[in-house]
């Protein structure tokens, strides 16, 4: 029996709904995917989250598109590093099959298999027109305009137009810590490429054709760079820490010991990481200042009725959680839970809330071809969330969902994540494994792998990560290497 969809009508009420009718109309598809936002940093996810600075951010453009269509509470990347999370949009596959395992410029990347079929190929083949504006990672050879945009327009443009508006170069030199720009936010980077994204959106909205438009800002990722009067909005000393920060490591692998100190963060309080923390959600308020002037534009172009709007990211960001930056060799929500907002009037019901567990990139490139009318190859293992929603899946629902990582550019540490409702199980085939029990502790602090108490638990997940690994291929799959912990 497939969980309801819950209709929300303010905070905390919520009625029993049935679904929708299926839109036999080709959508326009219109992608805002971000880079690295944390879930509990939209406004409209803040009930489901425990409390923590991601809950003094306001989204007011973002929480516009969750009360006007869908927001998922259970979504999760597939892998939390930026191109492979990237990789399984465009392939359908999981990183142990499409192979783009790391990002670009590391020892071990490698774009992904150029014998697997490319989700925007596949629309422009279908008589999508198709465009991409901001971040490209490398997730398959070449570039979009390789794989059916017509249009492609990278991030890296933003510095030309900087400079030949007369602006100094964006400055970087704090590191991955943040800083002060000295521009107004229409002057920066995230506005240029929204500004950009809105011309294009313009340019399709004068053909016959249906269009799939990917906005990719490179947003909020670390370092958040932010005007002065963005980042006046969240004052260090107003900052409460996040559920996980006070977590001291114990019986834990000792490569999350050494993930802390990247960067020399290994010592820092609470205090020296407010500013930091500060900077980011300052750049989440920036990026929903872009998001309203997209949605604004639809409106204005007459495009919105028959345009799924899509806004998620490749994965979260540590930001200080758990005294760590950035992400890997972890495989807290911090990085682990991704928003996920989904809009299309007619067929997806105003202020839905959806707690089904998702596999985001995996299951957005199923649902984007099943809306444009393509048949999925495949090797596209995702599912389609809007059939889900009108009642015409074919796939039972999840019970729980996995993840892959198989590490980035401080060296391979491969990894493996299961988790349902109540419990989260890290293999760690070279360290000893993770038990986290997320009703007793959302913040992820106490690993009860040797918890006598919980060995039934511990038990009955490692016997579902097999199985799931041997039905996906992957490449650890086999009697799981069990190490001891402490």
């Amino acid at each position: 029996m497939p969980r309801p969809i819950r209709s929300r009508r303010g905070w905390g009420f919520f009625k029993t709904i049935q679904p929708p009718k299926m839109n036999s109309a080709r959508p326009n598809i219109l992608l805002i995917h971000s880079d690295q936002h944390r879930f509990d940093c939209v406004g409209a996810n803040q009930p489901f989250v425990p409390e923590g600075p991601g809950r003094l951010v306001r989204t007011p453009h973002l929480d516009r598109l969750a009360a006007e269509g869908r927001t998922y509470t259970h979504a999760f990347t597939p892998n939390p590093v930026c191109s492979p999370a990237r990789a399984c949009l465009q392939t359908g596959a999981w990183s142990s099959t499409h192979k783009c395992i790391t990002i670009v410029g590391t020892e071990a990347y490698q774009p992904s298999d150029p014998k697997l079929p490319v989700l925007t190929q596949l629309l422009a083949d279908a008589g999508y027109r198709v465009g991409h504006v901001g971040k490209f990672h490398g997730e398959v050879a070449g570039g979009p305009t390789d794989h059916g945009a017509e249009v492609y327009i990278g991030s890296g443009d933003y510095r030309k137009w900087r400079a030949d508006q007369g602006l100094p170069p964006r400055p970087r030199t704090q590191g991955y810590f943040g800083e002060i720009d000295p521009v107004t936010p229409e002057q920066t980077g995230v506005a240029w490429s929204a500004r950009e994204a809105e011309q294009l959106l313009e340019r399709f909205a004068g053909g016959e054709a249906p269009f799939f438009l990917r906005w990719d800002p490179p947003e909020p990722h670390l370092p958040s760079i932010v005007p002065a009067e963005l980042a006046e909005w969240f004052p260090p000393e107003t900052l409460p820490p996040w559920p996980g920060f006070d977590d001291p490591l114990e019986n834990k692998p000792a490569v999350q010991r050494r993930a802390r100190r990247r960067g020399g963060v290994g010592g820092w309080t609470w205090e020296e990481w407010a500013p930091v923390v500060g900077r980011y959600l300052a750049d989440v308020v920036l990026l929903d200042l872009q998001v309203g002037r997209l949605l604004a534009a639809l409106d204005r172009l007459g495009l919105a009725e028959n345009t799924l709007v899509v806004y998620s990211t490749d994965h979260g960001d540590m930001c200080g959680g758990h005294g760590m930056m950035d992400k890997h060799y972890v495989m807290y929500d911090d990085i682990m839970r991704v928003p996920l907002l989904m809009r299309w009037p007619g067929v997806i019901r105003a202020g839905e809330t959806d707690d089904r567990f998702v596999s985001h990139e995996l299951d957005l490139a199923r649902t984007f071809l099943a809306v444009a009318g393509v048949e999925a190859p495949a090797s596209f293992v995702g599912r389609d969330l809007v059939a889900a929603t009108a009642g015409e899946a074919t796939e039972p629902e999840r019970e729980d969902i996995f993840a892959q990582y198989q590490g980035t550019h401080q060296g391979l540490y491969s990894q493996r994540m299961l988790r349902d409702r109540r419990w989260k199980y890290v293999y760690n085939p070279v360290a000893f494994d993770e038990l986290y029990d997320l009703e007793e502790d959302p913040g992820e602090i106490r690993n009860r792998v040797d918890d006598p108490a919980a060995a039934a638990e511990l038990e009955r997940l490692r016997g579902r990560m097999e199985v799931w690994m041997a039905e996906v291929r992957d490449s650890l799959s086999g009697p799981l290497w069990v190490w001891k912990g402490k």
